[in-house]
């Protein structure tokens, strides 16, 4: 999603490129805080592993369903989508609750007079949905909206199914109405009022009302602009970018800009190669300081929680961390490591090493003295790509420039 001005979602920072931007308004007024919400904890400080198994799930089935919608709306074939395996896997996990494993959500308002909902931002999808007047499974506890009580909604007279691999799905009716964010507001906004969402979206396992992609128009269902590409468009935006920060505390996403102090020196540029996701060229993965992933590409998904990656490179990076297990039994692609692991792992972008913190790879107890692992693996992933979530981007300040198509990473602050 694309902001006017320069601004700041809850819980991101805006990126922005190594010198500083014009800001014009009120910093106050440009950042907007997120919060994370992370579900896959139980309560007793313990992971539930099956989350985790749903989180990676979900994930590609979401990259999945974008290659289908790109060839669809370009009529050409994404150039990764022949990588994606085809294989069967028994699960009794909605791929849905994926989502629910590490959320990152904030406010919006949509309507007129402007009503205001939460939404989950994902970089790994392009549109914006919420639950609508109509709903009657699983929306109990958010927000519905209201089209009739809105001046400016209009029905686009058009259907959409979003599905996520298994049957799951959010469904319901296109409609345009003005969103806002902060003050940024884009007008005639796509937008779909929900009838039907499918049980990962039930309060419980989805607190905010909607989602919110930001990812390209490309890999749009709706075939329309995503809400930041929108404001691009229209001309409500001082700068084409939007950043991210991903901690404990302070995060927030930053739009029409970056937020320089949450980042310290410059951006690592590293350039889209196919605008549907963000997806950029990995250069490379080390464990220890030696070389355990080549260079391949990268889809940049603020929707996932680990770095997911092929089963073999991902088991032959495991058995360089001492104490590290294959462990099926919390799902297919999950390892654990010994709780006060340590071992130093990198990850190159633009010819720059970025270190990826113990404390981030290290995704949270599920037994004593045992954790699980940071990178997981699916079997429909080769080697030809890699999905890089939360486990890297809380390392770094991430910077999406949607006018130059280029995704920026800076050191923290």
């Amino acid at each position: 999603m694309h902001f006017a001005f320069a601004f700041a979602f809850a819980a991101l920072p805006f990126l922005t490129a190594a010198s500083p931007l014009v800001e014009t308004v009120p910093r106050a007024e440009q950042i907007i805080p997120i919060t994370k919400r992370a579900l896959h904890r139980r309560t007793d400080g313990t992971v539930n592993a099956t989350l985790i198994q749903d989180n990676i799930d979900r994930s590609v089935a979401k990259i999945r369903r974008g290659f289908e919608i790109y060839e669809r709306n370009t009529g050409s074939v994404h150039p990764l989508a022949s990588s994606l395996r085809h294989s069967k896997r028994a699960t009794g996990s909605d791929p849905l609750t994926d989502d629910d494993a590490q959320l990152w959500y904030g406010t919006i308002s949509v309507g007129t007079p402007a009503e205001e909902f939460t939404v989950d931002f994902d970089t790994g999808s392009s549109d914006l949905f919420l639950p609508g007047p109509d709903c009657s499974q699983n929306c109990e506890g958010h927000k519905t909206y209201q089209p009739r009580s809105s001046s400016t909604s209009k029905s686009l007279g058009k259907s959409y199914s979003l599905s996520y691999g298994d049957g799951s799905s959010v469904s319901g009716t296109q409609y345009q109405d003005t969103v806002s964010i902060a003050g940024l507001t884009a007008t005639k906004q796509t937008l779909g009022s929900s009838s039907v969402y499918s049980d990962g979206f039930a309060s419980d396992q989805f607190p905010p009302d909607g989602l919110l992609g930001m990812a390209f128009e490309s890999i749009s269902d709706y075939q329309a602009k995503p809400f930041f590409q929108s404001l691009i468009a229209q001309n409500k935006v001082i700068q084409p970018v939007f950043g991210f920060k991903f901690a404990q505390s302070g995060s927030e996403l930053y739009l029409g800009g970056t937020n320089s102090d949450l980042y310290s020196g410059s951006f690592t540029w590293v350039p889209v190669t196919e605008a549907a996701y963000w997806q950029v060229e990995l250069g490379g993965l080390a464990v220890n300081g030696k070389s355990a992933l080549r260079s391949t590409a990268a889809i940049i998904d603020t929707g996932t929680t680990q770095i997911v990656g092929d089963p073999n490179t991902v088991k032959h990076i495991y058995s360089q961390i001492p104490g590290s297990k294959s462990a099926p039994e919390y799902g297919d692609g999950i390892y654990t490591v010994p709780c006060d692991f340590n071992t130093p792992i990198s990850l190159t972008f633009g010819g720059r090493t970025f270190q990826v913190d113990p404390s981030t790879f290290n995704i949270g107890e599920v037994s004593s003295g045992t954790c699980i692992g940071g990178i997981g693996s699916d079997a429909d992933i080769s080697d030809e790509f890699w999905i890089i979530g939360d486990v890297f981007l809380t390392n770094v300040y991430t910077a999406f420039d949607v006018g130059n198509h280029r995704v920026g990473f800076a050191a923290l602050a």
